[in-house]
């Protein structure tokens, strides 16, 4: 019989934010797929799991996923992890999947850690309705979706890099008006959390002066 493909979320940040069921399936599956396996080597190590693990990232997805899809039909228990959430989301994972759907492969993704919904709900923005942009073009096509977006009812969420963070809010604020607002949430489940509110004007003052670091989810407020 096929095995099955699990897609297994990990923390974002605490540790603790690791459910049973995710540990277990770690424990039991043939074959572990990380993003970076000396990343997650650690997470392993700390939940006392043991399995074989093998590298799967945005490199080198477009040759291994027919591979493991083989190696699923022939028996093997996968599971898949990034380096930190749900795979799939801004993550490695989608070509897998789909590979693996096309073969009529079950895949059970666990429900667990993403970083973007805590920063939507702290955000004190509208929860009910919003767009999940990912990152933005670093290049080609930004100025078209940054147009496009203007005119966005929904809350919009964006990631983005700390390098990057202050050049997105100013680019936000030239399409969307300065005044604008957004909340930016850093280092979600992390000791040094923070959610940066305010105008897209005064939020990209705020980090021209403090220099920001680690992992970023910027939430904006859609067009009223």
């Amino acid at each position: 019989m096929p095995g099955v493909l699990y897609i297994v979320p990990t923390p974002v940040g605490n540790l603790e934010d690791f459910t049973f069921r995710a540990i277990r399936v770690l424990k039991e599956a043939d074959l572990i797929l990380a993003e970076d396996t000396r990343t997650s080597s650690v997470l392993l190590k700390h939940y006392d799991i043991h399995g074989r693990l093998e590298s799967h990232h945005k490199f080198n997805e477009h040759k291994t996923s027919e591979i493991i899809r083989d190696r699923i039909l022939s028996g093997l228990n996968v599971a898949l992890i990034s380096d930190a959430g749900t795979p799939g989301i801004s993550d490695p994972g989608f070509l897998l999947v789909r590979t693996c759907v096309e073969q009529g492969i079950e895949v059970q993704t666990l429900p667990g850690p993403t970083a973007f919904v805590p920063a939507l709900v702290s955000s004190g923005f509208p929860c009910d309705r919003f767009c999940f942009e990912g990152f933005l073009p670093v290049k080609k096509g930004r100025q078209t979706k940054l147009k496009t977006l203007a005119e966005e009812s929904r809350t919009m969420i964006f990631y983005e890099s700390p390098y990057r963070l202050v050049k997105t809010l100013r680019q936000l604020a030239e399409y969307f008006g300065p005044e604008r607002q957004c909340c930016v949430s850093r280092e979600i489940s992390k000791i040094h959390e923070e959610h940066k509110r305010g105008s897209l004007a005064e939020v990209a003052d705020w980090y021209t002066v403090h220099e920001p670091k680690g992992e970023i989810v910027l939430i904006v407020s859609g067009k009223a």
